[in-house]
Parts: structure tokens; sequence; C-alpha cells
């Protein structure tokens, strides 16, 4: 008969449900069905349903009753936050940092190896594997007990996790870092560009929780930008959205240069700037305009709620924050606001995890997400 759902679509109107639970029941407090029925929209006979499912699967547990009241008490049921594990990695040129988390993102334990730019391919796929060797150690792990892992790195990279190109780094150009991360976890590997992901961080944990459009802007020893649209993350056609710094008009290349121009490193050039110096002023005040030419041509493009500035510089948000301000109402019609970062330098491998969560999520949806029984 016209109207009626197909064995199909039932299918995933049931996944969508699940997901509507798990949503529902995640991150918070324990709930009745009365109460999860009305955070998802679902009838109760629909809600019982789909909990009952989650139960046998693994995903929710009771969670004891609600005493008082006329009658028999009300069951509560939780996330079953336990039942897996995530895996994020952040490969930068200073630090490899590797965190497990569980399927709420609450990271249970974190590693880091130094490493230094100039290092090759081999060496640093070495750290790698010692970052994560300690980290899931620390965490009382092995690699078949994380159900997705997330991993950040400079450069653009394609949607198999192959890094397609990368300046910053040396020999890191055509490197296969998913293939690589599936020898020590072998569950699903996302790989992403470090700015996209410190956006998407942004959105789930940091100042853009409530913004649908931002731009991010990667201010440190590089200058780079991941933006969010309507709420998703823009990856672009090729993947590689935000690469306006790839334009040398817009001074992203040469930004950094003022700051070390200044005769010290940047962190100094910051204090001295804010102690008054001169010299140091005007060097944030040159750095400042070039960050702001790109980030101009990207807010008038895009029109966002907010501008969110992190990586290594967003320690420095009081020297740097009114004159971006200041430039940018310089170029745009309307100035978006201007945030900085909270995640400081734990915003790549936090968006790392969120993207692991993602990919687990995305499985509930298909029916391919793992049972606690096969951990």
């Amino acid at each position: 008969m016209a109207g009626e759902l197909s064995g199909g679509d039932l299918s995933r109107l049931r996944q969508l449900n699940a997901l509507a639970v798990i949503k529902a029941l995640q991150g918070g407090p324990s709930l009745t069905l009365t109460e999860v029925a009305k955070r998802t929209g679902l009838s109760r006979a629909s809600t019982e349903d789909v909990v009952r499912e989650l139960l046998q699967k693994g995903w929710v547990a009771e969670a004891g009753a609600t005493a008082g009241g006329v009658g028999r008490p009300a069951r509560r049921y939780r996330f079953r936050a336990d039942a897996g594990r995530l895996l994020g990695i952040d490969i930068g040129g200073h630090k490899i940092r590797t965190v497990v988390a569980d399927l709420d993102g609450e990271v249970q334990h974190s590693a880091c190896v130094a490493v230094t730019p100039a290092m090759g391919r081999l060496e640093r796929l070495d750290a790698v594997d010692r970052a994560v060797a300690e980290c899931l150690a620390g965490a009382g792990l092995t690699g078949g007990d994380i159900w997705a892992s997330g991993v950040g790195t400079t450069g653009l990279v394609d949607g198999a996790g192959r890094v397609m190109l990368s300046e910053a780094l040396p020999e890191w150009t055509g490197v296969d870092l998913a293939a690589h991360v599936r020898r020590l976890a072998p569950a699903p590997v996302l790989v992403e560009n470090d700015s996209k992901l410190a956006a998407l961080a942004e959105c789930w944990r940091g100042v853009a929780r409530y913004a649908k459009d931002m731009v991010f802007l990667l201010a440190g020893l590089r200058t780079g930008a991941g933006l969010v649209i309507d709420g998703k993350l823009h990856r672009g056609f090729g993947n590689a959205s935000g690469e306006i710094g790839a334009l040398p008009a817009l001074g992203w290349i040469r930004a950094q240069e003022h700051l070390s121009a200044a005769n010290g490193e940047a962190g100094d050039v910051f204090a001295a700037a804010r102690a008054g110096d001169r010299a140091a002023v005007a060097a944030v005040r040159r750095y400042v305009k070039d960050l702001a030419l790109g980030a101009s041509a990207l807010v008038l493009a895009l029109d966002p709620q907010m501008v969110v500035v992190g990586g290594g510089f967003s320690r420095s948000a009081d020297v740097l924050i009114e004159p971006l301000k200041r430039e940018l109402d310089r170029w745009c019609i309307r100035t978006p606001e201007v945030r900085m970062s909270a995640l400081g330098d734990e915003a790549v491998v936090l968006g790392a995890v969120r993207l692991a969560l993602d990919d687990v999520e995305d499985r509930v949806l298909d029916g391919r997400a793992p049972l606690v029984s096969h951990l």
C-alpha cells in the first residue's frame, strides 16, 4: 500500500531511533523511560523497544529505580560510556599527543612524546608508535580494545587517510597514516587535517558550541583555518577547504616571520609586547595584520557567527584579540564575534576523538556498531 514503510525504511528508522536514545542518555544522568521519550520525541512504546534492544547490545544499562511516589518505582537507564574506547592522535611538529577516551568522549588516559620539525618520516612514525603504546598501556588496554581511532596531522589529507601534501614536515607527503595506525589498533581509522579537527573540537567542547557558522584560525608556527558551516565541518570537494594560506598575497606564509624577526621566540615577543616594548608591539601588529587579511577573506565569503583563534599563540589572547578585531573591522562588512580557544593544545586531539566518535555513531545508524560481547 502507498505510504507504508519498506523493510529498509523500518530498519533505518529503528537505527535513527537508537541513535536518538543514545544521544539523550550520553553524558548525563540516568533517565526513566518517560524522560527518554520526552527528550527524543518517541512514543513510550517505541522508547521501550529501543531501550530493550540497546540493553541487549550493551550500549545501555539499568541504573536502579526512582524511589518514592505511588506504585512500582520507575526503572532508570544510563548510557554505557565504558562499553568501548576511542583513540585520538595529534601528530604535530613538536609533539605527538595521544588520548584514550570513552564513548562519551571523556579522556581516560593521555601520553605525549616530543619530536622536532626536522624529523623524517620514519622517526616521526616511530614516535607515533611509542606515544600510542604508552597511552594504551597506561589505560590498561590493547589495540584490539579500540573501537575507532581519529588522527590529526598537518597538510592535505585524502578520504583514505593518506597525506596528499605537507610542506611543514619533511618526507610527510604520501604517508598512509590510516594504514600505519591500523597496525596499532585494527578498528577503523579516520585521518583529518589538524585545523579542521581543532574546529570540530571547538564546536563540540569549546567556545563555539552554540555557533552554527564558524571560522577557526590556527595561529602558531603555522597559520591555517578550519570552517564549520551550518553546524558541520566543511571539507570541500577535495578536502582542501580553508587552505587560503596558499595564496602568498594574503600573508599567511610569512605571518609568523614578523615575530621571529623581533629577535626572540614568539612567546618572548608576546611577553615583551605585553610589557610595552615598542619593537615587540610593532612585530605583533605586523603579525596580526597578515593574520587578519586571510581571516577577512574567509569572513567576507562565509559571514560566520564567530571567529575562534587557537593554536600555540592562543595563550597570548590579551595581546592578539583586540588588534585582530580592529583589523577585521577595517575589512569586513560585518565583524563576527572573535573568541580565543578554550581548548589550547588539546584542540586537535579532542577533535580526533570526536572524529572517531562520529564514526562509531555512524555505525549505529547502519547497524555495524560493535557489541560489548566482542570486546
